[in-house]
């Protein structure tokens, strides 16, 4: 799965760079975001402006990836499309992730503009 990476300040910013993050890509992504974690990167902002659909394989490498970071940092969620929205409800995760409108906003929350 191609991610496009930038480091902003001590905050990740990673934007998957496919439509989907389905059983298909997951080990991928998974793998990817715990490398980042494992070289310190744990103020991470996960764009999902691209992606329009995540099934429960996406869903479960997304949680396996905050629960990588623990209490040392977070990962918040930013451009999040409709369709991912509802799937976020459905599994109650906009209760467990910080969700913003924008990447901006989303920097915000580390303090970083």
């Amino acid at each position: 799965m191609m991610m496009e990476e930038t480091k902003m300040g001590t905050v990740l910013c990673v934007k998957p760079q496919g439509p989907r993050i389905d059983a298909s890509v997951a080990s991928d992504f998974k793998g990817r975001m715990v490398d980042w974690i494992n070289q310190g990167n744990h103020h991470i902002v996960l764009d999902l402006a691209d992606v329009d659909f995540i099934d429960s394989s996406g869903l479960g490498a997304i949680v396996s990836s905050l629960k990588a970071i623990g209490s040392d940092g977070d990962l918040v969620i930013c451009n999040i499309r409709e369709t991912v929205m509802s799937l976020f409800q459905l599994t109650r995760m906009h209760r467990v992730f910080q969700i913003f409108q924008s990447r901006q906003e989303a920097l915000k929350a580390f303090s970083v503009s």
